[in-house]
């Protein structure tokens, strides 16, 4: 491992585990102009646009923090939805996924129909 590429990123903690958690979900980062090569957080997930957010006891989230999520799924590609994945924890995480009520139940209700199918 290259020291040097540790050292400059140590200082940037969050932005390497949100790495991680992309890399670990198979996610594909997205490129950044401006703020270096990749926005910190966000990810290509499926039909997703992923903002990551790890803390290790908490997370504040309010109108502003997901209309700017928002914005960023929709500057990416305006037919995939907004996420946030939130990791919470020091030792044991816990995993959780913020998505629209209205998408959520559209993948409810597509799983019954799927169930109904098959069984």
């Amino acid at each position: 491992m290259d020291l040097r590429f540790w050292a400059s990123n140590y200082s940037q903690g969050e932005l390497l585990t949100e790495r991680g958690e992309a890399k670990r979900d198979g996610a594909k980062q997205q490129k950044n102009s401006g703020r270096g090569q990749y926005q910190k957080g966000d990810a290509q997930w499926n039909q997703f646009v992923v903002d990551y957010k790890e803390s290790s006891s908490s997370f504040n989230l309010n109108k502003d923090v997901w209309s700017k999520i928002c914005t960023d799924t929709f500057k990416v590609n305006r037919n995939m939805f907004p996420a946030l994945k939130l990791i919470i924890g020091e030792e044991s995480k816990i995993r959780l996924a913020v998505i629209e009520w209205a998408l959520l139940e559209e993948l409810v209700e597509s799983w019954e129909n799927k169930e109904n199918k098959n069984g």
